[in-house]
């Protein structure tokens, strides 16, 4: 048969002290003396004594659940920083509990609402882009953190990717690579990841004084933006020696269309791509030299930065995470290819 499992009752009597003495001493508080929580400890590990989450969650006040809300339909992004989160998550010990707004701000409302009927200690908000978006932590009584798209609330916590800085680093790469005519095609200006990637692109030459090989091409995130922007940039640039690509997909779409004009990648031009997203990025031929966002170590941080939040420790405002540039054989210094 089966031994009986060890209640708290049981540990409070054999430590001598009262149950709600017991429960304090289990629960870190500070109004017991230490001896008495040393007694107390030492009756539980005896006792193989386990407090259940429900009697956890009464005694301290939390539920140890926290709520992910997800507003990236497609996942690409948002899978990464979740996963990265999810893990801080089981390491601490805390249930999660995802909803998917799929981008509807009357949906997120509805998640929102719901998650706070459960109890939820906090909220982390990933979102689709790192365009800023709408804050949802006016009146909750919980903390919010907001992971890869950032609140417009600056007294809000959020983590992003730091877009210039990897930009920055990715000509910086091509730069000591021996490119000199750095060109450009990124996505839609109305991402903050377009102006800010393009940002980091002028540092970068404005710091080497060079100029940017013709404009920037701006179009849709897409293989075929790539493509397309490949013919334009190749004949109005015909001496461009590197390519700067807002996403893998563009740089992708490029290096077909310079193979099929009979530039070779990266003898005649260096292509560097953004996000690491592998389907692409390694098997393009040659395979992508392209940035890294880091999105599972930008959730595990924000993850660790809500804990501090329900300990009263928020870290308010927008702050960069680094990214890395994963060097493959899209970049190579002209000649040693």
């Amino acid at each position: 048969m089966a031994s009986k499992r060890a209640t708290i009752s049981d540990v409070a009597s054999l430590a001598g002290v009262s149950i709600a003495t017991a429960s304090k001493a289990l629960n870190g508080r500070q109004d017991v003396r230490a001896a008495t929580r040393e007694r107390v400890l030492a009756a539980a590990a005896e006792l193989s004594f386990q407090p259940n989450a429900l009697a956890r969650g009464l005694i301290s006040g939390q539920t140890r659940t926290v709520g992910l809300l997800t507003s990236d339909s497609v996942g690409r992004f948002g899978i990464p920083v979740l996963l990265g989160a999810e893990d801080a998550f089981g390491a601490g010990e805390m249930a999660v509990l995802l909803c998917d707004a799929r981008g509807d701000a009357i949906r997120e409302q509805h998640h929102v609402r719901a998650l706070l009927s459960r109890r939820v200690d906090g909220l982390i908000v990933v979102g689709e882009s790192t365009s800023p978006r709408p804050s949802v932590s006016k009146d909750l009584p919980v903390p919010v953190v907001y992971a890869y798209g950032p609140s417009e609330d600056p007294s809000d916590v959020s983590f992003v990717p730091d877009d210039v800085g990897a930009a920055a680093m990715a000509v910086n790469h091509l730069l000591a690579m021996g490119r000199r005519r750095i060109a450009h095609i990124t996505g839609p200006t109305h991402y903050k990841a377009s102006r800010d990637r393009e940002e980091g692109l002028r540092q970068a030459l404005a710091q080497a004084g060079l100029p940017q090989a013709g404009q920037t091409l701006s179009g849709p995130w897409s293989q075929r933006w790539g493509r397309h922007a490949a013919e334009m940039l190749l004949m109005a640039e015909p001496e461009v020696d590197a390519v700067f690509c807002g996403s893998d997909q563009i740089a992708a779409g490029f290096v077909e269309t310079a193979r099929e004009r009979g530039r070779r990648v990266p003898e005649d031009i260096a292509v560097v791509g953004y996000d690491n997203w592998e389907v692409l990025s390694t098997e393009t031929r040659p395979a992508l030299t392209t940035v890294d966002m880091n999105l599972e170590q930008l959730g595990r941080t924000a993850a660790q930065h809500l804990f501090a939040a329900i300990d009263g420790k928020a870290t308010p405002g927008v702050h960069k995470m680094p990214c890395q540039l994963v060097i493959r054989d899209s970049t190579s210094p002209p000649g040693l290819s």
